[in-house]
């Protein structure tokens, strides 16, 4: 799990590239150390988005973990497949979305499902659906504290929202969820003051909830980024994703959170078009390119390469004039956005002390599983 090269394949000519590589010991320290973050397994609520994987929930479960988040229909599945016993779906069902997670809630009774609502005809259209099916799902109303994607405006608004949703049939407000993605200071105090005031706006529309009568609604709150920030609090759920296998982007970003990476991208050298330019099987289709072209991969064994251009199979990388890299040649790649890239594959190679111990499906990659 330590070591400069504890990445390395030992026989490496095992494994066609590209490829997805995990490595299991390195994701059970994540797990732990995200669990010792928050002081208490009931404030961590993961997200799945990042690993997709029966087997990293499994693992998760294993560890104490019994609330997660998710964002697709098919990892509302995954996890009630898994025994999840708490899932909220961090996504607002809009159309067809609300007759298969009613779908979803019924298959898998031993899982408590909850999703987002940030409009009254949202709500309502949820309403009629979940009441006509005898069903009765918790909501969480989702505010928009910043990032201006999704959510309603914190406060009186929000507070309103959350009123009139105790009075649909089919639903019953529970809580806030506030995502504040936008907050990416690289320097930790400025991260946390902003941060905290986010937090303001949800404690001002809890303490409006309450002013008028309601219990107390529980709070989940923020990702990754502000992770460090609310693991500190005593009062929400946090909901971390990228955690579980980390990448580049949030090592340069998050340097206080002392998570391993723990997902790797293999790729090949498969020409070398001229003396300062070298080709790899690493296109957009093998790791997540909504970045721009210098941040998608940082190679862990040729930190000095540089991306100069990408297509759907190849990734051309800028080297020194008298490089010794040869055709054939293998580059480890942490990828600078590890969730994405993990949806590209259906599958991870499970490495465990230089050995291919196995595979893990990322099941969740698809749009679909049964429902």
């Amino acid at each position: 799990m330590s070591g400069e090269n504890w990445y390395s394949l030992l026989q490496p000519d095992d494994v066609d590239s590209p490829a997805l590589l995990v490595y299991p010991d390195r994701v059970m320290k994540n797990i732990s150390t995200a669990i010792e973050m928050t002081g208490d397994v009931s404030r961590l609520r993961p997200h799945i988005k990042t690993n997709k994987s029966p087997d990293a929930t499994a693992l998760l479960i294993a560890a104490g973990v019994t609330k997660f988040k998710c964002a697709t229909i098919a990892e509302c599945e995954l996890l009630g497949l898994a025994g999840a016993k708490d899932v909220l779906l961090a996504y607002q069902p809009i159309g067809p979305k609300i007759r298969r997670f009613a779908e979803i809630i019924r298959k898998y009774s031993s899982t408590t499902y909850s999703c987002l609502i940030d409009n009254e005809d949202a709500a309502h259209a949820m309403g009629r659906y979940f009441d006509a099916s005898g069903l009765n799902v918790p909501v969480f109303v989702d505010l928009n504290v910043g990032q201006g994607r999704t959510g309603i405006e914190a406060g009186l608004p929000a507070a309103l929202l959350y009123r009139v949703a105790e009075t649909i049939p089919g639903i019953n407000p529970v809580g806030l969820h506030a995502y504040d993605g936008h907050v990416r200071h690289r320097d930790f105090s400025l991260r946390k003051q902003e941060c905290d005031a986010c937090f303001a706006l949800v404690e001002n529309t809890r303490d409006a909830i309450v002013k008028a009568g309601q219990a107390v609604p529980l709070i989940v709150a923020g990702g990754s980024p502000s992770f460090s920030v609310h693991c500190r609090r005593g009062n929400c759920e946090c909901s971390p994703g990228t955690f579980i296998y980390w990448d580049k982007g949030y090592c340069d970003l998050c340097p206080e959170q002392d998570f391993l990476p723990a997902a790797l991208v293999l790729s090949r050298i498969i020409s070398i078009p001229g003396p300062t330019t070298i080709c790899l099987d690493l296109g957009h289709k093998a790791v997540a390119a909504e970045n721009e072209i210098t941040r998608r991969v940082y190679f862990l064994n040729a930190p000095g390469l540089r991306a100069i251009s990408q297509s759907e199979e190849h990734l051309v990388l800028e080297t020194a004039g008298n490089h010794e890299f040869k055709v054939g040649d293998i580059l480890y790649g942490m990828p600078v956005h590890i969730c994405p890239t993990v949806a590209l594959y259906e599958r991870a190679f499970v490495v465990r002390d230089g050995q291919v111990e196995g595979e893990w499906r990322n099941t969740a990659r698809d749009r679909k599983i049964t429902i």
